[in-house]
């Protein structure tokens, strides 16, 4: 039996899966989310612990028996949060939380600090990351600044709570901008710039290594027969990906929720940070992916709704697969971009309306243009050399065959629905947890989930879309400076 353990931003979900890979319960706790000034984003360590204990709890009253039998346990997180520790372990204040955009001012003055940056880290310097958290915090909180022993990440402070260790694997250091990505340790130079040595830092594990094991006293609290084992683990996206076996160079798949993620799996670190495009190691060794982001996807077709007083299903009912593009183009930037723009100011916009554009019209745009800014992010990972010719869709989007029929003619590229429910990153930290104990090779692991349906590009459609994809990106060089937020 083998038990993981997911930190997300709303809840903590906890997943017992046994040897066959088939789940056997399921946990979920909810968190909440602090907000304290405009741009701030924060959540209590302490909270994610309890949510934890109450996940596994739950599974424990109606599967003592398969609980009891774990012999390792898998952790995956939400990523850049900086849990800030004294010398006793303590924690100095609420983490502030990958959304917290409050150090944008501090993510300049780390570029010109560290003009190698881009080149160590293969990122962009963006509030989201840890590092300039910490340049906000020495510059605004000093005093909690002066007492700070250890920064660790949200998973690796769970981590800390469960076995005594402060240990961190490299998909998740990755989005720290403290990794030398490429070497897979923590860059000196980069810890220096923000005032930090490797004495603040964890030691560095391979996600699927034994990274401690469980404390005495809660393998007593939930009648485990044996001490588990607890893997290094993975970021949430790398996470996901293992659950997902994208685990080899080429492997891919799109993560259609409320902000969109096209995940590539590469064979060598692959920067192309021009293009706002992440690099980041794979939670496996000698591996790496990168990821193009769009940050209202899903989200996009919600506002709609509730714009127009409908329901997604029924918005999504009326258009179906169209035979043509929309009339009316559609920015998707709602709250900003990432691929391949780095505008957190940049708003969305409607474009080519008149006097026949109707509810459908509009609806359809609203596909086509997160379909679209997807396209933008497969065009930036490909100029970086990386080759994505098929991919895996999940998400609340890829209930939707219309919108993934849409998706597919913008890219060019068939895309498959799972034939199952998705598990999402708790369970390839269960995959991690496995092979930490077993040390079996993740190809054998990680098997790829059977595809319910593969849609390809529509010959017809993806010929009509390629001169509206030009359209859509010359209405955003044209009214970039019009719809950016004042």
């Amino acid at each position: 039996m083998f038990l993981g353990l997911d930190f997300g931003t709303s809840a903590v979900k906890a997943l017992l899966v046994d040897g066959a890979q088939t789940v056997l319960a399921s946990a979920t706790a909810p968190l909440s989310m602090q907000r304290p000034a405009a741009g701030h984003s924060e959540q209590d360590p302490r909270a994610w612990w309890q949510a934890m204990l109450d996940a596994v709890d739950d599974i424990g009253r109606n599967h003592a028996g398969a609980l009891s039998a774990v012999k390792g346990i898998g952790l995956s997180g939400q990523m850049h949060g900086a849990v800030l520790l004294d010398h006793a372990g303590g924690v100095l204040r609420p983490a502030i939380l990958w959304n917290d955009v409050r150090s944008a001012l501090e993510c300049s003055e780390l570029e010109q600090a560290v003009p190698e940056l881009r080149q160590i880290t293969g990122n962009i310097a963006m509030p989201g990351f840890t590092a300039p958290k910490l340049l906000w915090l020495r510059k605004h909180e000093p005093a909690t600044f002066a007492a700070l022993r250890t920064v660790l990440l949200p998973k690796a402070y769970i981590r800390h709570r469960l076995t005594g260790e402060m240990i961190e694997e490299m998909s998740d250091a990755s989005g720290t901008l403290w990794l030398d990505v490429g070497r897979r340790d923590w860059s000196d130079v980069m810890l220096a710039a923000t005032g930090l040595s490797r004495l603040a830092m964890p030691r560095l594990v391979e996600g699927n290594a034994a990274a401690g094991t469980l404390r005495a006293e809660l393998a007593a609290r939930w009648h485990m027969t044996r001490r588990p084992v607890v893997a290094g683990g993975a970021g949430d996206n790398a996470a996901g990906a293992v659950g997902l076996a994208a685990i080899g160079a080429g492997d891919a798949f799109i993560s259609l929720g409320t902000s969109g993620v096209l995940f590539a799996a590469t064979d060598r670190f692959r920067p192309w940070p021009q293009a706002a495009v992440h690099a980041f190691c794979h939670a496996l060794p000698n591996r790496w992916h990168q990821m193009g982001v769009t940050l209202s996807a899903a989200a996009s077709l919600a506002w709609w709704a509730t714009v127009t007083g409908c329901s997604e299903a029924q918005l999504l009912a009326e258009v179906g697969v169209p035979a043509k593009p929309s009339s009316a183009l559609f920015l998707p930037y709602l709250g900003g971009e990432r691929t391949p723009h780095n505008d957190g100011t940049i708003r969305g916009a409607f474009a080519g309306l008149s006097h026949d554009t109707d509810r459908r019209e509009l609806t359809q745009a609203v596909l086509e243009g997160v379909a679209f800014s997807l396209r933008d992010c497969l065009d930036a990972i490909s100029a970086s050399g990386t080759r994505i010719e098929d991919a895996d869709v999940i998400g609340g989007g890829s209930r939707s065959a219309a919108w993934i029929a849409i998706i597919a003619s913008a890219l060019g590229i068939p895309l498959h629905r799972l034939a199952t429910g998705e598990t999402g990153a708790a369970f390839g930290a269960a995959r991690l947890a496995r092979m930490a104990v077993t040390g079996e090779a993740p190809d054998v692991v990680c098997l790829a989930p059977a595809r319910a349906e593969t849609i390809p590009p529509r010959p017809d459609l993806a010929a009509a879309y390629a001169p509206r994809i030009a359209q859509y990106r010359a209405l955003n060089r044209g009214i970039a400076a019009a719809v950016r937020q004042q």
